[in-house]
């Protein structure tokens, strides 16, 4: 048998090394696909706070630094792979439920922590540009970036910001319209016309009482309470001493607690004034306060649904 020529030896090596090479590279691709972030190129524009962005179509990945934009995010069932959080030692809400239940931690919503963002790869971030300008740069560089305006505007608007974001905007209008007819059918149910609401949330020494705009306080305006008129100073709440603590009068008054089964955690001042409050409720501060957007608005509605009727 003859010998292989030189020749031919060096063609055969060459041809194994591409065939290895090229096993090589489809290993990497595999890896790649498998450790970042799902695209499919597509990207479309979304005009906010900042500017005008491209993200992706169908956002994969997605990093929220708000209550509002989490809470929204779960109502369109896209649930985020991070989100910033009130108290980190509390983690996310628990009344989102179980589609939160996996979401990891990235800081608290006044500092979120820009490596642990960059460690989930997200696609998309969403912030607001009043609490979260001064990462803007450095957000962009690990995603893109997109920021609304301030989380003290209407929660409604907010909700249709986020609802873009995430390539929702017609869903954002289903969630309102549900949010509004059980408003309505409540208002209907329970004769609330003509009658007064006031929200009391005890902090730091003082009674913050919330007001129309805010999102508790809306939520009451929509089943058909009005607040007790006041001066708002421009805000969605005003903070009043205890001493002060009649101007908080109304038909039905709302005091916030971490446990509503604690009729201790009523306010002193409240307490004492007791007549003045003939129809005093403890509601929970976790959705009544922190759990803006419309699956907060529902659990709202559900706490005020059993309010009434317990009242009736």
């Amino acid at each position: 048998m003859r010998s292989p020529s030189p020749r031919t030896s060096r063609r055969q090596f060459l041809a194994r090394t591409a065939a290895v090479m090229t096993t090589a590279l489809v290993l990497a691709g595999c890896g790649a696909a498998e450790t970042d972030p799902v695209s499919s190129g597509d990207t479309r524009s979304v005009e906010h706070a900042r500017g005008t962005t491209e993200v992706p179509t169908a956002p994969t990945r997605v990093v929220v630094l708000e209550p509002v934009q989490l809470d929204t995010a779960i109502a369109l069932e896209v649930t985020p792979v991070g989100a910033a959080v009130l108290n980190e030692t509390a983690g996310v809400p628990a009344y989102l439920g179980e589609k939160a239940a996996g979401i990891s931690t990235v800081g608290t919503v006044q500092e979120p922590n820009v490596q642990k963002i960059a460690a989930l790869r997200p696609d998309l971030i969403i912030g607001t540009e009043s609490r979260h300008s001064a990462l803007y740069d450095q957000l962009t560089d690990v995603a893109p970036t997109v920021f609304m305006a301030s989380q003290a505007d209407p929660w409604q608007d907010n909700v249709r910001f986020t609802a873009t974001a995430l390539g929702g905007a017609d869903s954002a209008t289903r969630l309102l319209t549900g949010y509004q007819q059980r408003c309505a059918e409540i208002a209907g149910k329970f004769g609330t016309a003509g009658k007064t609401a006031q929200l009391i949330r005890p902090r730091d020494g003082v009674l913050t009482l919330y007001g129309p705009t805010s999102f508790a306080g809306s939520a009451l305006e929509c089943v058909g309470f009005t607040t007790p008129p006041r001066d708002w100073e421009n805000s969605i709440s005003v903070d009043v001493s205890p001493e002060r603590v009649l101007e908080a009068k109304a038909d039905h008054v709302f005091v916030t607690t971490v446990d509503v089964n604690d009729r201790g955690t009523i306010p002193a001042s409240v307490s004492a004034n007791a007549p003045a409050f003939p129809r005093l409720h403890l509601v929970d501060q976790s959705f009544w306060i922190t759990g803006v957007g419309t699956v907060g608005g529902q659990r709202v509605l559900d706490d005020l649904e059993r309010i009434l009727t317990a009242s009736s």
